[in-house]
């Protein structure tokens, strides 16, 4: 699996306007519902909500994965968000976030989910990309380190 598969530019938001976990996440939502990848955007956002509810999705080194699976979408969508300022999201190495990748799917695209989850938290941990991501000033520049960095594994 290729996240830039799934991963469209326009999905990508540099910087976001969100202060705040639970406005970056809506922010992220309401990009997906603009660009016509989900059905229901109150059902997404309530299902990454709940989902965040029972433990951050703050994984350490500036990234979060807010995620959630609902039939408010018919397919795995995915939105990459970049705060203006880094937002606290309770990570667990307490630090703030500076890029936040928002993954849902229907309830019936387990295997795809974790899939991608898997691939974020790889390439995640190279440390080259990461400050890549974080230098990144607009939408397609972030999509093109993220497939230049796939193509490499």
């Amino acid at each position: 699996m290729r996240l830039t598969d799934i991963l469209k530019p326009q999905n990508i938001k540099i910087p976001l306007d969100a202060k705040n976990k639970t406005e970056a996440i809506g922010e992220l939502v309401n990009l997906l519902a603009t660009n016509g990848e989900v059905k229901d955007a109150k059902k997404v956002l309530d299902s990454v909500l709940d989902r965040e509810a029972t433990r951050t999705t703050g994984i350490g080194n500036g990234l979060a994965i807010p995620h959630g699976k609902c039939n408010g979408t018919d397919h795995l969508v995915m939105a990459i968000g970049k705060p203006a300022q880094p937002i606290d999201f309770q990570a667990i190495d307490g630090r703030p976030v500076t890029i936040i990748w928002l993954l849902n799917s229907p309830p019936d695209k387990t295997g795809p989910h974790i899939h991608a989850l898997a691939r974020i938290s790889r390439l995640m941990t190279i440390e080259k990309f990461r400050h890549a991501l974080n230098l990144a000033k607009t939408a397609e520049e972030m999509f093109s380190i993220i497939r230049q960095q796939e193509s490499e594994l």
